[in-house]
């Protein structure tokens, strides 16, 4: 962005451009243990880690991997929720060079066995309960060993002497792993010395630091080649953004699931930056995220839509004191205006939409947190990015206020897909990352996002944007959450369809939404139709799986063709 434009609309906190420190990602783990040794770093069900700890426990890995003969650029991946192992492992797999594949511990055999395969990585990390679903897979893969842990292998005295028990009682089939050659226990790990052999030099624009998996919604996933120095500056970008944070003194909630890019980054890689303290959970439950924020007193709390929808609809959300918390960037889905105006008000803190995808580490705009800001906006983009919005059927800007394509160039850009030669050539031009979404930019340089190419709906010739449809929708007292998805319609293309999921207490009928939505709409935005669930499918950092209704939606018109 054009430093003028910059400094007369923006804060003079915020610099357009940033000196980057070409070094390797692990290097900030090493510095914040040196600065602030006796610093908590993690906190976890109970337990506690300091830097010095941290950094001890993560050397500890990366001797041990390199003991298994583990070498720069041998890819490990990590199966694990929000833990202290997650954050060990990670680090420690860089420190010897290796490349970290993010892998979700949701997954079923079949999508491991593809990014096993496809990643070609050498060592896996995972949960003992995950064992059975790892061993089943590993054959046909190139894994040598998997490094085994559990729950408990973190758990304060008394709890980790009570927790197998506990385990017991919900699993019918508890697992036990046992230390082999090619089967290595946490415990076995940890009890090495902390000495690296041999720490690789590391290009930081050129070596890999991560092959983070696309969510794969169209053909299989996608490995994303991220750099070190893609990783560094994008973290960067982030302290610059959170000006207000300050080194050592902030707590960070750790919601997000560091198995996917965002969280990894605002969250994980942001904390050991500023010598943050870290509280990590295994996984989003309503409750646990309430009495957390209560007992812990985060100030920074990074979120996504369905995150902070879940805490303002919890029916004993006014019990809870929230008030510790200074700062929520929101993403990987639109942010309702409804929802980000009252959050702010229960917390006092400030709340706002940002904008990335997983080839750019992930960030590339968003709102600011204590300047102006633009509600509906996805605001402007980070320091060193630069940003235009290209037309759709030519290879041309598009104007102010028009709607296109946006496109992207900055240091977080993605190197390319792994392997993947065509695909990286259909979304890299010229060092532009095609994004894939619509949008447009004011003439303040604030831009919006109207919605991705593939799920814009054309109705009888219309072009109608699903998030304007669920704002609208979102303005509804009785909608707890809302997605709007094009399903195909023999006379009109595709017609609109509205699936909502109720507040308790309330009910509404398919005639209540259709006149609320006429007040706001032009005809034909309107939902043509509504289904009310008790719930919408989800991926793990909480979108909204739009692309699952529309199959869902086509299986059962092609059943209702054959009958």
């Amino acid at each position: 962005m054009d430093e003028k434009l910059w400094h007369s609309h923006y804060p003079h906190e915020i610099p357009p451009s940033l000196n980057y420190d070409e070094k390797p990602l692990h290097a900030f783990l090493k510095e914040s243990a040196l600065s602030y040794p006796k610093k908590k770093a993690l906190y976890f069900l109970g337990k506690e880690l300091t830097y010095e700890e941290l950094y001890a426990q993560a050397k500890k890995f990366a001797s041990y991997l390199q003991e298994l003969g583990l070498k720069k650029g041998d890819r490990v991946a990590i199966m694990l929720p929000n833990s202290p192992q997650s954050v060990i492992s990670y680090y420690g797999s860089l420190m010897v060079g290796c490349i970290i594949v993010q892998t979700n511990p949701l997954y079923k055999e079949r999508e491991l066995e593809y990014q096993l395969k496809d990643s070609g990585a050498k060592v896996i990390v995972c949960l003992d309960l995950l064992l059975p679903i790892v061993t089943s897979v590993k054959e046909g893969t190139e894994i040598d060993h998997v490094i085994v842990t559990g729950i408990k292998d973190f758990l304060p005295f008394p709890k980790n002497l009570i927790y197998p028990f506990i385990q017991k009682k919900q699993q019918s089939k508890v697992v036990k792993p046992v230390q082999s050659n090619d089967t290595h226990l946490w415990s076995t790990v940890m009890a090495k010395s902390d000495s690296i052999v041999n720490e690789p030099d590391i290009d930081p624009k050129e070596d890999l630091a991560l092959l983070q998996y696309t969510g794969g919604t169209t053909g299989h996933p996608k490995g994303v080649m991220l750099t070190h120095y893609n990783l560094v500056s994008n973290v960067q970008m982030s302290k610059a953004w959170l000006y207000k944070m300050k080194d050592s003194q902030e707590i960070v909630l750790g919601v997000l699931p560091f198995f996917h890019v965002y969280g990894m980054t605002v969250v994980m890689n942001f904390s050991i930056l500023i010598g943050g303290k870290m509280i990590l959970l295994p996984k989003f439950d309503v409750d646990d995220v309430l009495k957390t924020i209560e007992k812990q007193r985060p100030t920074l709390f990074p979120g996504a839509p369905t995150i902070y929808i879940g805490l303002l609809n919890h029916p004993d959300l006014g019990k809870y004191d929230l008030s510790s918390i200074e700062a929520c960037m929101s993403g990987s889905a639109p942010l309702p205006v409804e929802v980000q105006e009252q959050f702010e008000r229960i917390t006092n803190g400030r709340l706002v939409e940002g904008y990335g995808l997983t080839e750019s580490s992930p960030v590339t705009h968003s709102n600011l947190l204590w300047s102006k800001r633009v509600n509906g906006s996805i605001g402007i983009p980070w320091p060193d990015t630069d940003a235009k919005i290209m037309k759709t059927d030519t290879n041309e800007e598009a104007a102010l206020g028009e709607v296109g394509e946006i496109v992207v160039k900055g240091p977080q850009v993605m190197k390319g897909y792994w392997n993947n030669g065509e695909e990286t050539a259909k979304v890299l031009k010229d060092d532009w990352l095609l994004t894939g979404d619509l949008g447009y930019m004011n003439e303040e340089g604030y831009f919006f996002v109207v919605d991705r190419k593939k799920d814009m709906i054309i109705a009888g010739g219309y072009n109608i944007y699903p998030r304007e449809v669920e704002e609208v929708l979102y303005e509804h007292e009785g909608i707890q959450e809302a997605v709007v998805a094009g399903i195909p319609d023999p006379y009109r293309g595709e017609t609109v369809k509205a699936y909502v999921v109720l507040k308790d207490g309330y009910e509404l009928t398919e005639t209540d939404l259709d006149n609320f939505c006429r007040k706001y709409l032009a005809a034909y935005k309107v939902p043509k139709m509504y289904e009310f669930r008790t719930e919408l499918p989800k991926t793990t950092v909480g979108k909204i799986l739009r692309r699952k209704l529309v199959d869902e939606e086509r299986e059962k018109q092609k059943k209702e063709q054959t009958i």
